[in-house]
């Protein structure tokens, strides 16, 4: 899956791109409208993250003249501005979807999922399982065993994230900046927080301790075995 990341703020670019690599998409990169236009135009990419405020053409003059050269890769604009009129007009322009930023680096990834579905015809949004573990995306619900589990917005997040990334250790900081958000004005306490919340949600259901602690670095979700 090959995307291209328009931004023109480095540190976010940088960020979304070492993300997206993680999750192995391949990550062009432009950092003003003129060469997201030119790049975009190929029509090699499968999406197109793009910030509609750019040095150059902005976001919206770029996707307008993509879509009037007949390129139909789907966009997701990002966008300081929430207001009802400036969303209509990104969509207005071509856009898929639109995310307002600051945002949660894992809200980000569930969108280009979305898009990718879309892209597919998918019709409808495959849940996220691990053993006996199984979220519900389009509806923001898990259970255990068809047993309902009861998550606030922020659980279902984490624990969507560390099923994505099943039996691997993840850093603090990844899970961090993932779902929390690259400026979050929360600090990395927030991950050992939300996982003693999660590991309560869990308990009555006995899986609990498959959210191994791994000292000094971060989490694992493992089901099996015993983690030392």
């Amino acid at each position: 899956m090959r995307v291209l990341v328009v931004e023109d703020d480095k540190r976010l670019q940088e960020a979304i791109a070492s993300v997206l690599a993680d999750e192995q998409y391949e990550v062009d990169r432009a950092s003003d409208g003129d060469e997201g236009y030119r790049l975009a135009l190929q029509g090699v990419y499968d999406m197109l993250v793009l910030d509609i405020m750019l040095p150059g053409m902005n976001g919206l003059s770029v996707l307008r003249k993509l879509r009037s050269e007949g390129v139909d890769t789907p966009c997701l604009f990002l966008t300081a501005k929430d207001a009802v009129s400036d969303r209509v007009q990104g969509l207005d322009a071509g856009a898929d979807d639109y995310l307002v930023k600051p945002f949660a680096i894992d809200e980000l990834l569930a969108r280009l999922r979305a898009l990718q579905r879309r892209k597919k015809g998918a019709g409808a949004d495959q849940p996220l399982s691990y053993a006996g573990l199984t979220l519900h995306e389009h509806r923001l619900e898990g259970d255990y065993g068809g047993t309902s589990i009861k998550l606030t917005s922020k659980e279902f997040e984490l624990l969507s994230y560390l099923i994505r990334h099943k039996e691997q250790i993840v850093r603090r900081e990844q899970i961090f900046s993932s779902v929390w958000g690259l400026e979050s004005e929360a600090n990395e306490t927030a991950v050992d927080l939300y996982v003693h919340y999660l590991r309560k949600k869990l308990q009555p259901y006995g899986c609990e301790h498959y959210i191994r602690t791994i000292r000094s670095v971060g989490y694992m979700l493992k089901a099996e075995g015993v983690y030392a």
